[in-house]
């Protein structure tokens, strides 16, 4: 345990749950070893923290880590970017180019998201695993490179491999020895350190006054499932300091802030008109066919209260009341209320023939960006895709200023 702690504040991997434990026990194991690594998790849990300990506490640890974010960079010069070019070998290549594993010899590359890479990458990338072996585009010339290699994904590879999205020799080149990190529902325990450490960083670099959480604040904090692992819980922490304008954060300021106000989780609200938890396009065919429905059986109640001359009583009512009203011994019936399915279409007649994928897909990350107001992580999970997939979608779509990238 002292070795632990030790590491733990040497490499910066804060908790005490079981499963950090055994996060810090597999690092100390596979640090010291010159061996490809697999680290496995949702977003937001921390993988590029485990992967930077790896690195310091490895013999490489006085040279390079180049972390690459593989979903951030689009397909088409994603091998420029991991082996290099050579110059006038595409558009724009006025010189040469070393790539992100040239600039690692010697030491670490981090391949994050590693799920996004390209099938004809991943050829690529499995030769540089078994020899150390890379070509630069655009020539012809074997280099040779002594990286080694730290891989991420908050995927499934073994069921990407089973639908052909993954190559199945580099995933079992790279599951030899793989690192999971739980998410942070599974370790709850864990949240008291990060108030702590968010809160004390936060407001020492920006000269903010901080008087603490209570401790009935802290409680309801590990209620939350908190589905953007660390990276939601250090955002949270920043803007309740931000909000609390330097008062001691209470239970009813975190109440305020992260349950009355945050609607993808609140999914016990009846009043919604669908789940929160579908995608964008079946929820919007649940909503117009529940408006329909609806729409259909305000109808017949109407016209059956008229024909009963109880014209009276639906005067100033809300439509939601007339149910109320109904006489027992009127029957609607049934088949004059369905809704079929399938004559309901997103995509008007006029237009099919001219529209392609692309086109769909544009329109739906804009407007579900100004549905959630440009907020990205909600836009990405109402998507069905990772935050890094969607910015990599922004800039190919060029909906908004090129997003620059940290590598």
């Amino acid at each position: 345990m002292i070795e632990l702690d030790k590491l733990q504040k040497q490499v910066g991997i804060i908790g005490t749950s079981d499963g950090i434990i055994q996060v810090m026990e597999m690092v100390m194991q596979v640090a010291p070893v010159d061996i490809s690594v697999l680290i496995t998790g949702e977003s937001g849990t921390g993988k590029e923290v485990v992967a930077k300990g790896i690195h310091k506490t490895s013999k490489r640890r006085n040279e390079s880590l180049v972390i690459v974010n593989c979903g951030a960079i689009p397909e088409g010069i994603i091998e420029s970017e991991l082996f290099g070019h050579k110059k006038g070998s595409f558009t724009n290549a006025s010189e040469d180019r070393k790539g992100y594993f040239e600039a690692a010899n010697k030491g670490t590359i981090f391949l994050d998201e590693i799920g996004e890479t390209p099938l004809a990458t991943q050829v690529k990338l499995l030769r540089v695993l078994e020899n150390g072996e890379y070509m630069r585009v655009g020539e012809t010339k074997t280099r040779k490179t002594d990286a080694r290699l730290i891989a991420a994904t908050n995927k499934d590879l073994e069921s990407m491999v089973k639908s052909g999205d993954f190559r199945q020799d580099l995933y079992y080149r790279l599951k030899t020895v793989m690192i999971n990190i739980p998410p942070l529902r599974q370790r709850n325990q864990d949240i008291t350190s990060f108030i702590e450490r968010f809160a004390l960083e936060f407001t020492r670099s920006n000269d903010i006054l901080y008087r603490g959480f209570a401790s009935d604040a802290i409680r309801l904090l590990r209620q939350y499932d908190w589905p953007g692992n660390v990276r939601e819980l250090k955002h949270f922490i920043e803007k309740i300091i931000v909000m609390g304008k330097g008062e001691r954060i209470s239970k009813e300021m975190i109440q305020k802030e992260l349950f009355n106000s945050n609607p993808i989780n609140n999914t016990n609200n009846n009043s919604l008109p669908v789940l929160v938890d579908k995608t964008t396009d079946k929820a919007e065919i649940d909503l117009i066919l529940r408006q329909l429905f609806m729409l259909k059986q305000d109808t017949e109640l109407i016209q059956n209260l008229l024909a009963n001359g109880n014209i009276s009583s639906v005067e100033n009512s809300p439509s939601r009341e007339i149910g109320t009203m109904l006489p027992k011994d009127i029957l609607i019936p049934r088949k004059s209320m369905e809704v079929m399915e399938d004559t309901i279409y997103l995509i008007k007649d006029n237009v099919i023939g001219d529209l392609s994928m692309k086109d769909l897909e544009k329109e739906a990350i804009i407007r579900t960006l100004k549905f959630f107001n440009n907020n990205r992580r909600k836009t990405a999970r109402s998507l069905g895709m990772s935050e890094r997939t969607l910015y990599r979608k922004i800039e190919e779509y060029s909906i908004e200023p090129k997003i620059k990238i940290n590598k």
